[in-house]
């Protein structure tokens, strides 16, 4: 399940990362002929499908804490990362038009990097702690 998990993580984080990107660089896919759901399906349904996997993104990636998987720590990360995600992504949904439009794009794109380094970082953080706890005595 674990494992699962992780690919979860990875697979529900992909589409509002780039789907931010495409938001806010839709003329150039649109001018280079490439999909991007932006292009294809415009961008108040790209808004709504941010929100809605990021809604389901947060939810697995806290998931592995309840579960047994990983330790407070994590928890505590994970909720303050998810919630940092999931607020931008309603600035991306509620902003449609102009500067804070273009903002709220590029804020979720940035802070969605920053988002799953410092998750995947605090799980490899826990795994080390654990690993070296025998040896600490």
């Amino acid at each position: 399940m674990e494992p699962l998990l992780l690919f979860l993580i990875i697979f529900f984080w992909t589409p509002p990362h780039f789907w931010a990107l495409a938001l806010f660089r839709s003329d150039d896919y649109a001018r280079a002929g490439i999909p991007m759901l932006p292009v294809v399906a415009g961008p108040d349904a790209t808004r709504l499908q941010i929100l809605l996997y990021t809604i389901v993104l947060v939810a697995i990636a806290v998931a592995p804490w309840p579960l047994g998987y990983f330790d407070a720590i994590y928890g505590a990360t994970s909720l303050v990362l998810g919630a940092g995600m999931m607020w931008l992504a309603i600035e991306v949904y509620r902003y449609r038009e102009g500067k804070q439009a273009q903002r709220a794009t590029r804020r979720l794109f940035a802070f969605s990097i920053l988002y799953l380094f410092a998750l995947f970082a605090t799980l490899l953080l826990e795994v080390v702690v654990r690993a070296a706890a025998p040896l600490l005595g």
